[in-house]
């Protein structure tokens, strides 16, 4: 199967198979994608029924890496949380890397945002930072394909699933353009669950809500272009 376009946490690349009728993503890619972030959401959950072990295992891990030196019971599971997701995005280079596969440059720079405000959240005791991220590289995704199709006129998705479909450009178009209102309608959404509601509601949407959404619009866009996908001529 090809590739999806990248996702949060990117979480990002598969081996790729041949094109089978009736499938224009893989659904291992998305998992694999949304790895990170399953691992985030365990962490604070654990650390969020453990508050006091959390405080504990954060002030020694991370004292040295916080303003002030010490980690409160209340942020303990965000910051925990965080220093999981970025070693377990770190991981997926290294795991790719070392299995001679190509890394997605959405996959660096989820690394490199995760770093950044994840870092910025564990120094700080901020979660703010690490809330942004999601939205942040939604908004880098979809602006990359938008600004492919308008100023360089390349179509990112087209260059995906192009093996897969022959399409009109005006339909490719359209594809492109309704993964950039995904993303952007997505980057939203984050931010507003985020300042809406608790950390917790905030997790729990991450992984669900965005696993979620995102097998949705693909399910969508896959019943609309099915008829266009190639059959494999192998026997």
């Amino acid at each position: 199967m090809r590739l999806t376009p990248p996702l949060d946490r990117g979480q990002h690349l598969i081996p790729e198979t041949k094109p089978k009728p009736g499938f224009i993503i893989s659904p291992m890619k998305i998992l694999f994608d949304f790895l990170p972030i399953a691992l985030f959401f365990g962490m604070f959950k654990y650390a969020e029924n453990h508050r006091d072990w959390a405080a504990g295992i954060a002030t020694e891990w991370l004292g040295f890496m916080v303003a002030g030196g010490v980690v409160g019971p209340s942020e303990a599971p965000v910051l925990l949380a965080t220093v999981v997701v970025i070693l377990a995005t770190l991981g997926q280079i290294l795991w790719l890397k070392a299995s001679g596969r190509k890394i997605d440059t959405m996959l660096w720079v989820s690394l490199g945002l995760v770093t950044l405000l994840g870092g910025a959240t564990i120094y700080f005791h901020s979660e703010d930072f690490i809330k942004w991220k999601p939205t942040v590289l939604y908004w880098v995704m979809g602006g990359a394909l938008l600004i492919g199709q308008l100023v360089f006129k390349k179509n990112g998705i087209q260059k995906i699933m192009g093996a897969q479909m022959s399409l009109p450009d005006a339909i490719w178009q359209r594809v492109n353009l309704s993964w950039v209102a995904f993303f952007a309608v997505m980057g939203f959404l984050n931010l507003w669950v985020a300042y809406s509601f608790s950390t917790s509601t905030w997790v729990n949407f991450k992984l669900f809500g965005g696993l979620g959404l995102m097998f949705a619009f693909v399910a969508v866009q896959a019943i609309y272009l099915n008829k266009y996908i190639k059959p494999d001529s192998a026997p």
